[in-house]
């Protein structure tokens, strides 16, 4: 590998639902992709769960009694690792039948918001430069906004 070319981003995946199939590969190359573009180094955990997990994780650090789709939590870098992804796949699926994509392809979704924020991005904070991030990276990454 040449200087200054970021090594591949490491991935450990935890799928702890086993209701839907999922593609562990295709999120990897989602979530490498958007490392390689940001030139961010590191290795990120993903877990996919169900909505029990992700709604007593939701209450627990966020204060919202209720289910959500991702929450992410950063990590100190390093060794330590970039942070963790968390990604309820049961809502995962319902928001894919309401916006007429795929559960792959709302996964992909999730997973790149979820690794923006581990990155520190806050859109409920940055007058719209996370979204616009998004954006671009969805497109380059996924093909579409």
């Amino acid at each position: 590998m040449s200087a200054g070319k970021a090594a591949p981003l490491g991935v450990v995946l935890l799928n702890r639902q086993r209701r839907r199939r999922v593609s562990p590969a295709r999120l990897r190359r989602v979530l490498s992709g958007a490392a390689a573009a940001l030139k961010v180094r590191g290795e990120v955990s993903l877990v996919l769960a169900g909505d029990a997990l992700l709604h007593r994780l939701n209450r627990d650090y966020r204060g919202k009694d209720r289910p959500t789709d991702v929450l992410s939590f950063r990590g100190d870098g390093g060794e330590a690792g970039l942070g963790d992804i968390v990604i309820s796949v049961p809502t995962a699926e319902q928001n894919a039948r309401a916006l007429g994509r795929s559960l792959g392809q709302e996964l992909d979704v999730l997973a790149l918001h979820g690794f923006l924020h581990v990155l520190g991005h806050d859109h409920e904070t940055d007058d719209g430069t996370m979204e616009r991030l998004e954006a671009r990276l969805r497109k380059r990454l996924l093909g579409h906004a």
